[in-house]
């Protein structure tokens, strides 16, 4: 299994707070020790009006800046928004050639759907949009194609035109789709695409059965869209690697991660209900594959503070605006397998199991939440010393 980052470019912080500057020159820091460190794929995510959540607004930019602070490390979309009324395939095509060109053949291409305020920003036709995504990612390997290109279906006319530039890597860069539940990892693997999902404290089972259902599409993949079929999987969770289990507590991540989990039901306009079901283990269809909510859920004014779950009664008190004890959140934590925080020994552990389930990668978020960002800097070069050597 290889070893990754996934990066939100997130700081829990209100507009009015964000530095950009500040928080751009921190995420290069962390780019160029992951490069050092051996880790394989840099992802940047694509977010729009989620200021605490994302200020990652335009990935191929930040990516192309770190190819600049970079020598070796792949990198990675995770996804660019694909509905037509965000990005026409065209400038997607466009502005991922020209990142692969300017980091010399190392991009990974991710294409997402996306939800919530940003569709709302954009105008996205919901019932259309899984269909735009699906023929977004068929299309942008044949304008890649030497030659011109044309297109014409019942939802895009492009007329003969030839698509530039092309990028480095032939026959083109691996094509990836973000999935969210059974349903469209087993749509990955029918476009042959590989599959770029979320394993937050969710039980090591669902990680294998959405690497079933995305194995289930590839056996039924005649028409890759691509050149050929990228076939990995790769997810991403909470990391917070650390020398002791005394420095993990002190650092705060325990609680950076429940803000994280917290704040994404709103992202993304789903019931917080179906994020807490995937603490309590509950088989679900992926807590971001129900129907959008059309409003963020207001903070419940009856929430249990002593739910039988610890967890859960710790995101609530939170929410409350309670005071947390570091160790009671690292404790209530601990027993969950797909967050990994800790010292050297049980991060390594926990990747263990998640290579287990054959993931062929783990994408480790190491800034999220009020991290502080020198913390999450020493995360990337403990794990880079100490872990993803054996991974390699």
């Amino acid at each position: 299994m290889k070893l990754d980052i996934f990066s939100e470019i997130q700081s829990a912080q209100p507009s009015s707070e964000i530095d950009a500057a500040a928080i751009v020159q921190e995420t290069i820091d962390q780019a160029r020790a992951a490069d050092a460190g051996g880790f394989d794929c840099w992802w940047s995510v694509e977010h729009h009006s989620a200021a605490a959540f994302s200020i990652s607004s335009a990935p191929e930019m930040m990516l192309t800046v770190l190819a600049q602070h970079t020598d070796r490390i792949r990198l990675g979309t995770s996804g660019i928004l694909a509905p037509f009324a965000i990005h026409h395939p065209v400038r997607i095509a466009e502005r991922a050639a020209w990142l692969d060109v300017f980091s010399g053949g190392r991009l990974e291409l991710g294409l997402a759907r996306s939800g919530g305020a940003e569709w709302e920003i954009f105008g996205v036709d919901a019932e259309r949009s899984r269909a735009e995504v699906r023929e977004s990612l068929r299309m942008i390997p044949k304008m890649w194609a030497p030659g011109s290109f044309s297109w014409n279906s019942e939802l895009i006319r492009i007329p003969e035109r030839e698509i530039m530039p092309k990028p480095i890597q032939g026959p083109h860069p691996p094509l990836w789709l973000t999935v969210t539940g059974p349903d469209s990892c087993e749509q990955a693997g029918l476009l042959g695409v590989g599959m770029l999902g979320s394993a937050n404290f969710s039980p090591l089972e669902h990680v294998t059965l959405a690497i079933e259902s995305y194995e289930k599409g590839l056996a039924k993949c005649e028409a890759p869209a691509g050149s050929f079929i990228n076939r990995q999987t790769a997810m991403f969770t909470i990391v917070h690697c650390a020398e002791s289990r005394d420095e993990a507590i002190e650092s705060g991540a325990a609680e950076a991660a429940l803000w994280f989990m917290n704040e994404a039901p709103s992202v993304f306009r789903v019931a917080r209900e179906g994020w807490l079901n995937l603490i309590r283990g509950l088989r679900g269809e992926g807590a971001a594959s129900k129907p959008m909510l059309d409003a963020p859920e207001p903070a419940p004014t009856d929430a249990d503070l002593n739910d039988p779950v610890p967890l859960i009664a710790l995101m609530n008190r939170q929410r409350a605006g309670q005071k947390l004890d570091p160790e009671e959140v690292f404790d209530a934590m601990e027993p969950f397998d797909t967050c990994v925080i800790g010292d050297v020994d049980s991060c390594r552990s926990k990747l263990r199991a998640f290579e287990a389930t054959g993931l062929d990668r783990l994408m480790c978020m190491v800034q999220f939440g009020k991290l502080a960002p020198e913390a999450a800097l020493r995360s990337i070069e403990i794990l880079g010393k100490q872990i993803v050597p054996e991974f390699s």
